[in-house]
């Protein structure tokens, strides 16, 4: 860890990754193990939910049991030291790969959500935009029978009870057009909007630095950063329980947990 502290601390100004390991200690968990070894249900996919009335109906009754955990998760260490820094300069913008907003609720202003959030929905007919609390009254006043289950949360928010009949799920339409209603979450098999990524690729390029934090990188839609990074001769710094697609180009890189590391980062800058 000191060599990655001896880094960090000669620069201002990083440009932040986050990915679900920084939410682990809230509660959120993460997709794959150390390993990147993916050990959750697969979740539905974009064309699915578009396409399918059943995918809709599997997906709301996940998301409606998971929803009431995913509102009462607290930022943890690691979301509040990331804030501090940026407060301090130290972290000029954060991309975060996760969807549930505590990067926001700990204080961090620069937040690029790279994969949306959940906490809204749009409709894909007419596009306006709806908060998703309100939705969780109408879907449990609908659907008592399924309001009353249980599950362990998902990353996403939704919960791991696939084991059901949800053909007499009943789900929202959208109140103004009748179209189809979606989380503002980029869905499996989906891509990130071109403005979010030309965003992203304006800030590596005023950044001193990649510094990556609980994100195993296996998908591209994070790892491509660490190749911009490289391409630009910038430093990076990885900081995950377990291996990352990006290690061989690393500068510097740490299994130690992200809230310490984040901690005595903050503490060595002031």
């Amino acid at each position: 860890m000191v060599n990655v502290l001896d880094q960090l601390i000669q620069r201002t100004h990083w440009l932040v990754l986050t990915g679900a390991g920084v939410s682990a200690e809230s509660g959120v968990p993460t997709y794959r193990d150390r390993n990147g070894i993916w050990q959750r249900k697969p979740p539905v996919k974009h064309d699915e939910f578009i396409k399918q009335h059943s995918a809709r109906q599997r997906f709301w009754s996940r998301n409606m049991v998971g929803w009431r955990f995913m509102t009462s998760a607290k930022p943890n260490v690691a979301h509040n030291m990331l804030a501090d820094l940026e407060a301090t300069g130290h972290v000029g913008c954060l991309i975060t790969q996760n969807v549930d907003g505590l990067h926001q609720r700990a204080g961090s202003r620069m937040v690029i959500d790279l994969h949306g959030r959940v906490d809204t929905v749009t409709c894909i007919s007419c596009h306006l935009k709806f908060p998703r609390q309100p939705l969780q009254q109408w879907l449990e006043k609908h659907n008592p029978e399924y309001a009353a289950l249980t599950g362990a949360i998902a990353p996403d928010g939704d919960a791991d009870i696939d084991d059901l009949d949800y053909s007499a799920m009943q789900i929202p339409d959208c109140e103004y057009c009748g179209g189809i209603l979606k989380p503002d979450a980029v869905f499996y098999g989906d891509s990130i909007p071109k403005k979010r990524l030309a965003d992203v690729e304006h800030e590596m390029e005023n950044a001193k630095g990649l510094v990556v934090i609980g994100s195993s990188l296996t998908t591209y839609s994070g790892y491509r950063f660490c190749l911009w990074a490289q391409q630009q001769k910038k430093p990076i710094i990885i900081i995950n329980q377990g291996a990352t697609r990006a290690d061989s180009i690393a500068t510097e890189r740490t299994d130690e947990h992200c809230g310490l590391v984040l901690k005595a980062w903050f503490q060595r800058v002031n």
